[in-house]
Parts: C-alpha cells; sequence; structure tokens
C-alpha cells in the first residue's frame, strides 16, 4: 500500500500544477479507491471461489455493461467507451478487465492441467473474446490489446506447450493483419506506422510523442520544478494528464522523481508475484497472476508511448494518470490482493 498511495501522490502533485479540476476529481475517487482497498482484508473470497456461478455472473455483467455502452455510452475523441452518470463518467471496459482477471482465474485453477487440450484453449479464447470484440467496435484499440495480453498471459503460466504458443502468436498476427485491412481506423493505423517513422510529420501525428520525449529529456537529474514545466505549462503536450502522464511527471521532478515512481511500481508488482507465490489455492494465486499482468501492460504500454517505442493507443499509467474508472479498478485489485493475504490465503 506504501508503493501504491506514493504513486498516487505523484499523480496528485502531477495534477496540481496543471488542473485543479481534474485534481479534485481524482482526489475523490482515489479517496473512494483507498477505501476499497482497506477494506480489502475485511472480504472473504471463499465463499466467491466456491461458487463459480458467483464469478460468471460478474463477467456476464461486465459484457452486458459493453453492450449497454454502445446504445446510451457516450463519445469522447472519437471512443464511444464511457457511460454518463452526470457525477462521474463510467468507462465499463476498465471494469470488465477485472471480470476477466477473475473468470480466467477460475477457469484455469481447474482446468490448468488440461491446458494442452484444443478444447480447454477454446474455452478460455471465449472469455477472452467476446468483450474484446465489443471494445474494438468502440473503437478501443489499447483496452482490446490489453484483454488479448491478459488471456495471453494466462496461457502462458498455466504451462501452455511451445508449439501452442506459437500457433496463437501466429493467429494473433493473421488477425492483426486482417485487422489492420479491415478493422482499424486510418489514424489508428498512422500511429503504428509513426512508431517506426519517429521523425515523420512533427506537426502531425508524431507531435505528441515528440513533445512527450522533449519533455523527458529537458528535465535533467531533479527536473524543472513544481509547475516549472514550460512543455506542459505552456500547454505543448496533450494529454498531458493521462496518456503522457509520466512525461508530465518527469519534466518538473526529473530522473529522480521518474526512478522513484518506476521504483515504487516495481515494489509494488514485487509485492504481488511474493503474495502470489505463497498463496495456498490456484485461484488466488491466478488472480495474482492476472493483477500482475494488468499493472505491467498498462506500464509498459503507457512508458513506452512516452518515449516513443509504442504507439499511443490510450493506455493510461496506473494511479499515475487521471481517469476515475482505471484508478478504481486498480484499487479494486489491490483491495482484492489484501484480501487474499487477510484471509489465510498465503
Amino acid at each position: 500500500m506504501g508503493a501504491v498511495l506514493f504513486i498516487v501522490f505523484a499523480g496528485l502533485i502531477m495534477l496540481s500544477a496543471s488542473s485543479q479540476d481534474l485534481l479534485v476529481k481524482q482526489v475523490i475517487v482515489a479517496s473512494v479507491g483507498f477505501l476499497i482497498a482497506i477494506l480489502g482484508p475485511l472480504v472473504d473470497l471463499r465463499p466467491i471461489v466456491s461458487n463459480r456461478w458467483t464469478i460468471l455472473t460478474f463477467f456476464l455483467a461486465s459484457v452486458a455493461g459493453l453492450l449497454l455502452v454502445h446504445v446510451i455510452g457516450t463519445e469522447v475523441n472519437g471512443a464511444k467507451s464511457w457511460i454518463d452518470l452526470g457525477f462521474f463518467r463510467l468507462q465499463p471496459s476498465e471494469f470488465a478487465k477485472i471480470a476477466l482477471i477473475l473468470v480466467l482465474a477460475a477457469f484455469f485453477s481447474r482446468r490448468h492441467v488440461g491446458i494442452r487440450r484444443i478444447k480447454v484453449i477454446a474455452g478460455s479464447f471465449a472469455y477472452f473474446i467476446v468483450p474484446a470484440l465489443l471494445i474494438l467496435t468502440e473503437p478501443d484499440l489499447g483496452s482490446a490489446l490489453i484483454f488479448f495480453g491478459i488471456w495471453f498471459g494466462f496461457l502462458i503460466v498455466a504451462g501452455l506447450s511451445k508449439r501452442y504458443v506459437l500457433a496463437s502468436l501466429l493467429l494473433f498476427v493473421a488477425c492483426g493483419a486482417m485487422a489492420w485491412n479491415f478493422g482499424l481506423k486510418g489514424y489508428q493505423k498512422e500511429r503504428i506506422s509513426a512508431v517506426f517513422h519517429p521523425e515523420a510529420d512533427p506537426l502531425g501525428i508524431n507531435y505528441n510523442v515528440i513533445q512527450s520525449k522533449n519533455a523527458i529529456g529537458s528535465s535533467g537529474l531533479f527536473g524543472k520544478g513544481f509547475k516549472q514545466g514550460s512543455i506542459v505549462q505552456l500547454g505543448f503536450l496533450p494529454a498531458a494528464q493521462t496518456d503522457f502522464a509520466f512525461a508530465s511527471f518527469t519534466e518538473e521532478w526529473g530522473l529522480v522523481g521518474a526512478l522513484a515512481v518506476v521504483a515504487a511500481f516495481g515494489t509494488m508488482i514485487w509485492r504481488i508475484a511474493a503474495i502470489g507465490i505463497s498463496a495456498r489455492g490456484n485461484f488466488y494465486k491466478f488472480t495474482c497472476l492476472g493483477a500482475i499482468i494488468f499493472f505491467s501492460l498498462h506500464f509498459i504500454v503507457n512508458l513506452g508511448s512516452a518515449l516513443g517505442f509504442m504507439p499511443v493507443i490510450g493506455v493510461v499509467f496506473p494511479f499515475l494518470s487521471y481517469g476515475g474508472s482505471n484508478l478504481l479498478t486498480s484499487f479494486v485489485l489491490i483491495s482484492i490482493i489484501q484480501s487474499i493475504v487477510a484471509k489465510s490465503a498465503v
């Protein structure tokens, strides 16, 4: 919790330097999330784990939420991914990630021995593909890729043979080729192409990443100081509070601040891994695995985007970036991990 709160605090400092309105909203959501996290030890997961229909119902409810987005969803930046509740803008795809982690944890905890069977792989694929397709049609490529990463990560750790891993990767490449030709929109293709041509169109598709790298590269050892980051403060860096939160924070707090955030994140992942290794039941082990994949994928994609190594696909930095749904989802996962420890599952 210390590592988590450090990253949250760093995110609040970043927001306080750029947007007071977003800061207030983030403080409220973070407070609710922290309350959920500290209540985690009071929740006994054993009755939930013993009844697979409880987890399946939660998964089906998350799919229903994704369907509801297409009916009453609010469009933001070309994606219809949110439901406007007035006081809060809900993004069902974030909570669907928890549902996928739990349903796959339950699935593989009972069937990991038969992972080499096609029907077991196909069964797990069905849990992944239904929400992923609904998210792709929003369109939200970033979240869909996170869903794939969670599913594929479960397959590898469950003991999938090398030939099946290779076959899965080839299938992913084939699906990617089809999506490139028939599914992806023009701007999504441009973002992917921009990774291989970082200097092309500096005032267009590469503008955000170039400004992000400028913010990070000009920060120095200790940064430019609170509210002194010229690139962020003068509005040269779009999405400074979300996609490029790491660049925004680094410009003002430098290499030392950036490494402190990365170290805190690594500490959180290490603790979750230690808890997962020590957990007594397979469900708890796989749940910890899912949490690690969830956090790590967000971290890698977001940081890679900020540094120009990966396309910008709208994946935020856990606990650091502004975003209520992702922040709550992250705290719920931490709460579940806390419950695993407190209820003698380790």
